[in-house]
């Protein structure tokens, strides 16, 4: 029976082999690619589940919305039934243990993590930043370390931009120029997170990954699906999530080598939303990532429409390849054609690229990792039945799910503790308390001395007053007295008597003067 061999089995080949993945093979990576409608995702879910019936727990997300039906009883119709007898597969409907997840909280459990732990680089490509652009936000994220400002959420970045911005100066003399129109433009870019509902997927509490690395006391590991119907709107930030967990399991999870199996199974769905445009210092950060995930025991697999869609020093990495059917009409995917044959070993019972052409739906050729860590042949492969439903769990489903979910509760609410955003706040406020204190104190100083001058003026004047009215109670004292003019009683009637007598005289002289000449 091909469930009794090693490994996960695939599916069977046109020469009635099983393709088996095998478990101790699985942690080298590979990639499943195929034009939209072939299978890509009915070969991801049988693959998640396969991992977890082999206690591997598995990450993927659900771009679509038809991979939440992992979590519910598969019911085979006829044909199904009959694929599986021609494979020898007792095909046992089964659910795989999920558990749902959404960064916005709506149609799983949230998902956050802080700005810090994003990084510069990441918040970069996510906001769409240019280089000069990320130069300042790396600025920005020096800033915060160096003043020991904890960055958590959007508006923890966004009132350390305002404060960057108003100390551009001091901060440029040790750092750099950094230009006001970069920090308007992260500004904007940050509007246009908030405004797609980015701004809930930044907070704590900040995702657990031994929440994820889950195994039950049956033995199976735990699914963990993303939905990302949503999320899909924002390309960037759905790159950027993913590359970040897979950041944060490559720089938490210890080394161990080559296990029997893998310690965790991540799909990266819509791989080339990753790639497209990607600057050189993250496509080096996913490389990196890549190459030395493996030892940590996790299985990296990229979902893509075709592998030229991946980078050619992160292909070279994969080793298990599921290839479905390509459509070649234009010069470019012919060329993407050449490519996706020209990455196999060679079968000499069939031509290639003649082969990826002609595949049905269900249909892919296979090449994995033998126990000698060599590509084995290429095989044109039946995909084998999933155990689960084919189709979308109903809102009622996946509500019950979420309901019994072992991280029930853990994330559900928002915590917001001090951080840059207060503590720059509480830093305004008491500089504008002291602001207005020496405002006020400048008034008071300001009015106090206007009233000491007026109180000087008024001083001089009262003493200028009192001067002049001494000096005239000098002069009064000093001066003789003046006589009186006017005449006594007694000095009128001397006067009157002298003035009589006097004239009487003078009248009686002239008499005999006169009277003298006359006798003559």
């Amino acid at each position: 029976m091909p469930d009794a061999l090693p490994g996960l089995f695939l599916g069977q080949s046109d020469t009635a082999q099983p393709e088996n993945l095998l478990f101790n093979r699985a942690n080298r990576h590979g990639v499943v690619a195929g034009a939209t409608g072939t299978g890509k995702t009915v070969t991801l879910q049988i693959m998640a589940q396969g991992f977890s019936d082999a206690g591997v727990p598995v990450f993927c997300a659900d771009v679509k919305g038809d991979l939440s039906g992992i979590s519910q009883i598969g019911t085979p119709n006829e044909k199904l039934v009959a694929r599986a007898t021609e494979m020898g597969l007792t095909l046992t409907p089964r659910a795989a243990p999920v558990v749902f997840w959404d960064l916005y909280g709506q149609k799983g459990h949230p998902i956050r993590t802080t700005v810090s732990e994003i990084g510069p680089v990441l918040m970069a490509r996510m906001l769409n930043l240019n280089e000069v652009q990320e130069g300042v936000l790396t600025v920005v994220f020096h800033v915060a370390d160096k003043e020991g400002l904890l960055l958590l959420d959007l508006d923890d970045l966004r009132s350390l931009l305002v404060y960057v911005g108003e100390n551009a100066e001091r901060i440029g003399r040790e750092v750099g120029n950094v230009a006001p129109a970069s920090i308007a433009a992260i500004q904007r870019a940050l509007l246009q997170v908030e405004q797609q509902g980015g701004d809930a997927f930044f907070g704590e509490p900040a995702l657990k990954l031994e929440d994820m690395i889950r195994v039950g006391l049956d033995g199976r590991g735990q699914v963990n699906v993303l939905d990302s119907t949503r999320l899909m709107n924002s390309p960037r930030l759905y790159a950027a999530f993913l590359l970040w967990l897979l950041s944060e399991l490559f720089e938490q999870l210890p080394e161990v080598g080559d296990p029997d199996r893998p310690r965790l199974v991540f799909f990266f769905d819509e791989a080339h939303l990753l790639f497209n445009d990607a600057p050189r210092a993250l496509l080096e950060k996913v490389e990196q990532v890549v190459r030395l995930i493996r030892s940590k025991g996790v299985g990296v697999y990229f979902v893509t429409q075709n592998p030229a869609d991946i980078p050619d020093s992160v292909l070279a990495q994969l080793g298990n390849r599921i290839q479905h059917a390509l459509r070649a009409y234009t010069p470019s995917e012919q060329k993407g054609l050449k490519a996706a044959s020209q990455s196999f070993r060679t079968n000499p019972a069939f031509d290639t690229a003649e082969a990826i052409q002609a595949l049905g739906v269900g249909e892919a050729l296979v090449s994995v990792l033998d126990e000698k860590g060599a590509p084995t042949v290429v095989a044109r492969t039946r995909i084998r039945p999933p155990a689960s439903r084919l189709g979308p769990a109903t809102d009622a489903e996946r509500a019950a799910i979420m309901a019994a979910s072992p991280v029930r509760g853990l994330y559900d609410q928002v915590l917001n503790r001090e951080s840059a955003a207060e503590i720059l706040a509480n830093r305004h406020s008491a500089a504008d308390q002291a602001a207005v204190q020496a405002k006020a104190q400048a008034e008071a100083e300001k009015a106090a001395q206007i009233q000491a001058k007026a109180d000087e003026k008024a001083a001089q004047a009262a003493a200028k007053a009192q001067a002049q009215a001494e000096a005239r109670a000098s002069r009064t004292t000093t001066a003789a007295p003046r006589r009186s003019t006017r005449e006594t009683p007694i000095e009128a009637m001397t006067k009157s008597v002298l003035r009589t007598a006097g004239s009487t005289l003078t009248r009686e002289l002239m008499r005999g003067i006169l009277g003298g000449l006359k006798k003559r």
